[in-house]
C-alpha cells in the first residue's frame, strides 16, 4: 500500500469509493464531490500496488493553527487492514506543526459511531464535547 497526495479525481472512482460506505450526501452529485475534493487543503489516497483505490482522507486547514479532517473513507473490503490508520497517521505527521488536529464522527450509540470512536481513540484522540451533541469532536495537540 502506498499513500500519496492527489489533486485530480476520477469521478467514477470517487463515486465508487464514497458509495461503498453509503455516503449518499456526497454521491448524489459526483461533480460536486470532485469539486469539494479539489477545493480541500489536502487530499491523500491509499492505493494498492496495482493502483486500486483503497481509501482517501482530506483536510480543511489554515496550515498554521488548525487542521480539520473532513473525510476518512476506506472501502469496506479493506477495513481492518491498516488503511484508515495509515491515512490518519500520515495526516497527523503532515500537520504536526498545527496547534489543533480536529475531526468529528457519528454518535457513539450508532453501530458505525461505536467503531469510529474506538478507532480514533486508539490513535490518541480525545472527546472535546459531551456525547449528547450527536458525535465525537476529537482533537489532538502535537507533542
Amino acid at each position: 500500500m502506498f499513500i500519496t497526495e492527489e489533486d485530480a479525481f476520477d469521478p467514477q472512482e470517487m463515486l465508487s469509493l464514497y458509495d461503498s460506505v453509503g455516503w449518499e450526501g456526497y454521491t448524489a452529485d459526483v461533480d460536486k464531490l470532485c469539486r469539494g475534493l479539489r477545493n480541500s487543503h489536502l487530499v491523500i489516497t491509499a492505493r494498492d500496488g496495482s493502483g486500486t483505490l483503497l481509501g482517501l482522507a482530506r483536510t480543511v486547514s489554515d496550515d498554521e493553527h488548525i487542521c480539520y479532517v473532513q473525510d476518512v473513507v476506506v472501502n469496506p473490503a479493506h477495513h481492518r487492514q491498516g488503511v484508515g490508520r495509515a491515512l490518519v497517521e500520515d495526516l497527523m505527521r503532515r500537520y504536526s506543526h498545527c496547534r489543533f488536529f480536529v475531526l468529528s464522527t457519528d454518535h457513539e450509540s450508532s453501530p458505525e459511531g461505536k467503531r469510529n470512536h474506538a478507532f480514533y481513540r486508539s490513535l490518541g484522540f480525545l472527546s472535546l464535547r459531551g456525547e449528547a451533541d450527536g458525535g465525537l469532536r476529537a482533537a489532538q495537540e502535537p507533542p
